[in-house]
């Protein structure tokens, strides 16, 4: 039996300079799909895999990252007072506990590897997870939750793993698969951003991980690696090198890149499709929309 993951880490310092100007005076973890912040949907993921203690590494000017979080007793005696109860009860999904979440400072963007060890103080000898908001995944049993089971039966350190097109593997984190077993591919190495022609294969690293605290021992001693950063991929690569287990995950489920305004886009109507309250609505709309298009052509 396993060590159970309690522990997640949610790197969120980034400036969200693609979106900006928006980005500007909010934290990009905190712009809303349909009526959600995507860090919401990360939190939902967290707690569904069984996670209860919450870590935030964070940077300068994510004050109102930490305010989402908080209870909020004028509004919600507000709502209490007009009876909307409905409203009570999302609310109840935002507040974190006293003690359940913790933010720590990357004073340096040295890379996502970095802001991982910053945490390092808060995770101790566990196993732990961490969690990219950028990446939304809908899936009927969250992507985090898949990976915490596959974790009970076969333990060490996995990655979320997808298939990519050939020309896009130059974005992402390369896996170098061997033996595949179902939905698990044990890993036999990792290349940050590998140039074309040079991937190992096409299955990309999503921004889901389980790892244990060796880690943070190859963070500390590594170089710095691609786009002149310390990367969490290179790191585990050390851990394949090393002889310990490594497995890649093909999750079950659809996954978005909210760090990209068209994927953002396109998880904004996704989800919104999802809504029973708002599918009619949208759905007209948006063929209303192709057949003009059709029309002018």
């Amino acid at each position: 039996m396993q060590t159970k993951v309690t522990k997640a880490i949610f790197p969120v310092a980034g400036l969200g300079t693609r979106f900006l100007p928006a980005t500007k005076s909010i934290p990009k973890e905190i712009m809303t799909l349909v009526d959600r912040p995507l860090i919401q949907y990360a939190i939902d993921e967290a707690r569904e895999a069984g996670i209860t203690e919450f870590i935030f590494v964070t940077s300068r000017g994510k004050g109102a990252l930490e305010d989402y979080f908080d209870h909020a007793p004028q509004l919600e005696a507000e709502l209490l007072k007009k009876g909307k109860t409905e409203l009570l009860e999302l609310l109840k999904n935002t507040n974190m506990e006293s003690g359940t979440i913790a933010y720590i400072r990357q004073h340096k963007a040295l890379g996502l590897g970095h802001a991982v060890w910053c945490a390092r103080r808060l995770i101790g000898n566990e196993p732990f997870a961490v969690i990219l908001p950028d990446d939304v995944i809908s899936a009927e049993k969250s992507c985090l939750k898949q990976m915490v089971d596959a974790y009970q039966d076969v333990g060490g350190s996995m990655v979320a793993a997808m298939e990519v097109p050939q020309d896009k593997t130059c974005c992402y984190g390369i896996l170098n698969i061997g033996q595949q077993d179902d939905n698990l591919l044990a890993v036999n190495g990792m290349v940050e951003k590998p140039a074309p022609g040079y991937e190992p294969s096409n299955f990309a690293v999503i921004g889901r991980y389980i790892l244990t605290p060796n880690i943070f021992m190859h963070i500390e001693n590594q170089k710095f690696g691609s786009g002149g950063e310390i990367q969490l991929t290179d790191a585990i690569a050390n851990e394949v090198t090393l002889g310990n287990a490594v497995n890649g995950l093909r999750f079950e489920g659809q996954r978005f890149d909210c760090g990209t305004k068209a994927g953002f886009l396109q998880a904004t109507i996704s989800f919104a499709l999802a809504r029973h309250d708002l599918r009619d609505e949208l759905t007209a709309y948006l063929n209303e929309l192709v057949s003009v298009a059709k029309a002018a052509q």
